[in-house]
């Protein structure tokens, strides 16, 4: 497997962190990290330099990606310290939720050849799922390489749609935060059962990550393994009768899925 090349990594956070942790592993050329905070020393070492603020970048650095993984709101004032290396040819690849290519080259430039992608959490174990858009002129190169950093932390997809990657961040991009959630749910209701809370906590993690577990491995539909699980008359079709009733779990996660679309559309402004 090929070395990556240079990398600039602009937010040095939990997802930036895990996408470089990823590129390491891979192989990574001489690369910087703009993050000023405290903590973001820690990913120094090896061809990995850390730095505080882009002017700080030596002037002879030249990546062949930009990665962008802070919060939208801070793109205002960051990104235009950027403009120089995405006119110098650089391709940009942003993490942030919400922010448009139209938005991104306002503030790095007309010309600039953008890549948006919204990968989740998983990444940090090489697990996650990634769903990547082309902005206009994107080479077949630089596509490449985008498509190089993101399965470093898991797989890609690719949609030709940029307004698909709001409905994405709500499914795949936060629903690492639902399962856990039904985690924690599911935890607390063993312990209202009278299960011990150290046998409660056990219970629900291995459930979930067994299931996901099992559903990864399958090629059967997921209804088909919820099916399966559910005896006639049994204890299961009992609880999925509370969950599936009408405003219950089929209600509420379209609005929340529908909540979350929504917001990643109003981070754009």
């Amino acid at each position: 497997m090929d070395t990556l090349p240079p990398i600039l990594l602009l937010g040095g956070g939990r997802m930036g962190g895990a996408m470089l942790a990823g590129w390491r592993e891979r192989g990574l050329a001489p690369s910087f990290v703009v993050d000023p905070a405290p903590t973001a020393a820690a990913l120094a070492g090896g061809a990995v330099q850390v730095v505080a603020v882009a002017d700080d970048l030596p002037a002879e650095f030249n990546p062949a990606a930009v990665v962008l993984a802070v919060k939208p709101q801070q793109a205002g004032a960051a990104l235009p310290g950027l403009a120089r290396f995405a006119s110098a040819g650089a391709v940009v690849l942003s993490i942030m939720a919400g922010r448009t290519v139209a938005g991104l080259r306002a503030l790095l430039g007309a010309d600039a050849s953008i890549v948006r992608a919204m990968p989740n959490t998983p990444a940090a174990i090489r697990q996650g799922i990634t769903v990547a858009c082309p902005g206009p002129g994107i080479t077949s190169a630089q596509r490449g390489l985008c498509d190089s950093l993101l399965t470093s932390v898991g797989e890609v997809a690719w949609v030709d749609d940029e307004g698909l990657i709001d409905a994405v961040t709500a499914v795949s991009g936060g629903g690492p935060a639902y399962i856990f959630l039904l985690a924690e749910l599911l935890e607390r209701a063993a312990v209202e059962q009278g299960i011990p809370a150290a046998l409660a906590r056990q219970l629900a993690r291995a459930t979930v990550a067994g299931s996901g577990a099992l559903l990864a491995a399958s090629a059967e539909d997921a209804s088909v393994l919820r099916i399966a699980v559910t005896s006639p008359a049994g204890t299961t079709e009992r609880a999925l009768a509370v969950l599936m009733a009408d405003a219950a779990w089929p209600a509420l996660v379209s609005r929340a899925i529908d909540a979350a679309t929504r917001r990643s559309r109003e981070l754009a402004g």
